[in-house]
């Protein structure tokens, strides 16, 4: 439901018509030149694609199970995060914040209304989260919101060029937990 105040975050569930601008924020927030501009930026150990137009129509495709949301300002989309309801906890995941707006609490704000959602809709317990462990700036973010490192690391998927083409060796996933 858009706000009448100008400048104000309005959030709402993607939809199909959305995914070139998705595709487009949450490739300028990770990979390449344009996501230099921010702080969120994985250009300096992974090349390649971090998400494409059919990963985002299928995370799209599957609500309610899920949702991915998406936070406006002026009509254009600024942020978006993907919660997937996974029985007493909610998986966070997409998150991306687009570069020139970084750092102005707008990330903090849609975390808030993710965590929120996550409560309301799915009466979930816990937010969990996978960050790579290379990522210390944005692990530290998380900290500073309430989550924990669990040490519990996964794999990344190397080979998979889905997930992008790693630029070193040493990349693993560590498990982030928050108690909604």
């Amino acid at each position: 439901m858009p706000s009448a105040a100008p400048h104000a975050l309005t959030y709402r569930s993607a939809v199909e018509g959305d995914v070139p601008a998705i595709v487009a924020l949450v490739e300028s927030a990770y990979r390449g030149d344009s996501s230099r501009g921010g702080w969120t930026t994985e250009a300096d150990f992974l090349d390649g694609q971090r998400t494409d137009a059919e990963d985002v129509a299928a995370r799209i495709a599957a609500q309610p199970a899920g949702l991915l949301l998406v936070a406006e300002r002026d009509g254009e989309i600024v942020s978006c995060c993907h919660l997937e309801h996974r029985g007493d906890h909610v998986y966070f995941g997409l998150f991306a914040v687009r570069p020139g707006r970084q750092g102005d609490g707008l990330g903090k704000a849609v975390m808030l209304e993710a965590e929120r959602r996550a409560r309301e809709q799915w009466a979930a317990k816990e937010m969990r989260m996978t960050v790579i462990t290379v990522r210390e700036e944005l692990i530290a973010f998380y900290v500073r919101r309430g989550y924990e490192r669990t040490g519990e690391l996964s794999p990344f998927p190397y080979g998979d060029e889905r997930f992008g083409v790693p630029l070193r060796d040493d990349l693993a996933f560590e498990l982030l937990v928050k108690t909604l």
